[in-house]
């Protein structure tokens, strides 16, 4: 869990982090998350994220943060993870005792103590029945923005329904994790905001409003639990009485909108129309704000947190740094120096050498292996040192524009 405070200009005026495993060991994480026996299930405990919010506020208070200056707050949530408030939780929350830490005083909150998040992949079943129930994937992404993908929160809403229809029937508010977060801050149950809400398989991205047929699919009587979805940008109320009284926030202080952390890149890094974002990491990350989106079964179509009548795409490449490390390590020695001069060395183009590079199985587009092909089309079982190198980079980058181009990029002259 991370803080930032910046002033009206802009800078940093105070920066800090609670690290889950090594913080707050008690909930046994890695990485802040449980990996079941399954090895398919993967999990947070909810409670681990209260308690860490208590810590992060707590060491602002005791390093002398002044939050009465604080005007506005919001934050950016992990996408897909998913909160279940148990009936009754409200009182609780608007009512929360300011002598005691947070984390006390919502502890019988919770339906489902250990949270779905992005990393399970433990619902194919549920995934298959709902492209069923709406005619196949690509009419799920026509209207969702992406096919049915295994963490996105309406199929694990229905996982839940199917295993534990009683625990789902005590549930009156199902939170993503961004909004989940804006609810401890509100002290009352915050709106989806539509950007994060469209990576649920469950909202109409055109209309921004929950698609019957996809609720349906999932578990019943679901639109009241997961409420009206509202603009990423919406000012939700002043902060909970709560947070004044225990650490000297302003009455007046505004709640914003919580977004998925992937929209609130885009926004972070103030993307206009026609600009790409590419994150190289493990797994790369291509991110887009686009008018006239075609949503495929590769990528998602997410809307637009800065601007509710557009849209932001995003593509992930599963074989991003780790690939590029293997053939640094095989074709340079090890060195970045050695891999930069190779690359530089060789022509754009390659002289129409090409290569396809997957370690594991890619996610765009669904292939594995390492494929090369010569400047006549021909495959052929490896190229020399600095071609490899060459071969790599421009395969990556150009899988990058033409799957882009398929969700309607267009290439601005």
């Amino acid at each position: 869990l991370k803080v930032i405070a910046i002033d009206e200009q802009l800078r940093v005026i105070y920066e800090d982090n609670v690290h889950f495993d090594k913080d707050l060991p008690e909930f046994k994480t890695q990485g802040g998350v449980c990996i079941h026996s399954d090895r398919l299930t993967v999990t947070s405990p909810v409670l681990m994220w209260v308690k860490a919010l208590d810590m992060i506020l707590e060491k602002m208070k005791s390093s002398g943060f002044n939050f009465s200056q604080v005007r506005a707050l919001s934050g950016a949530g992990q996408q897909h993870g998913s909160v279940y408030w148990k009936k009754g939780s409200i009182p609780i929350l608007k009512n929360a005792s300011s002598e005691l830490p947070l984390h006390q005083s919502l502890k019988g909150c919770f339906s489902v103590s250990n949270s779905p998040i992005w990393m399970d992949s433990s619902t194919a079943s549920q995934c298959r029945a709902l492209e069923k129930a709406v005619g196949g994937a690509q009419s799920l992404a026509s209207v969702t923005g992406s096919r049915a993908y295994e963490r996105f929160t309406g199929n694990q809403i229905a996982k839940i329904y199917s295993q534990n229809p009683e625990v789902y029937k005590q549930t009156e508010r199902i939170s993503l994790v961004s909004s989940f977060a804006a609810s401890l801050f509100l002290g009352t149950y915050a709106p989806i905001d539509y950007s994060d809400g469209s990576g649920m398989n469950l909202l109409q991205i055109w209309e921004k409003a929950w698609s019957k047929s996809c609720l349906d699919a999932c578990a019943p009587e679901l639109e009241e639990r997961l409420g009206c979805p509202v603009p990423s940008h919406s000012v939700l109320g002043p902060i909970s009485p709560y947070y004044c009284q225990r650490y000297g926030f302003s009455p007046g202080c505004k709640i914003v909108a919580f977004t998925g952390d992937n929209p609130a890149s885009l926004a972070g890094m103030r993307l206009q129309e026609g600009d790409i974002a590419i994150s190289l990491g493990t797994s790369d990350t291509l991110f887009l704000w686009i008018q006239e989106p075609t949503p495929a079964l590769e990528g998602h179509i997410l809307c637009n947190p800065v601007d509710s009548q557009t849209y932001m795409a995003l593509l992930c490449f599963k074989n991003g740094s780790l690939m590029r490390e293997r053939i640094r390590d095989d074709c340079a020695s090890g060195s970045w120096d050695e891999f930069s001069k190779a690359l530089s060395s060789t022509v754009a183009g390659n002289s129409g050498n090409l290569g396809f590079y997957f370690d594991v199985m890619e996610i765009t587009p669904e292939a594995v292996g390492i494929h090369r092909f010569n400047r006549d089309n021909q495959k052929v079982s490896s190229f020399p040192k600095e071609v490899e190198i060459r071969a790599l980079i421009e395969g990556q980058f150009m899988a990058k524009r033409i799957h882009a181009e398929k969700l309607g990029y267009k290439v601005c002259k």
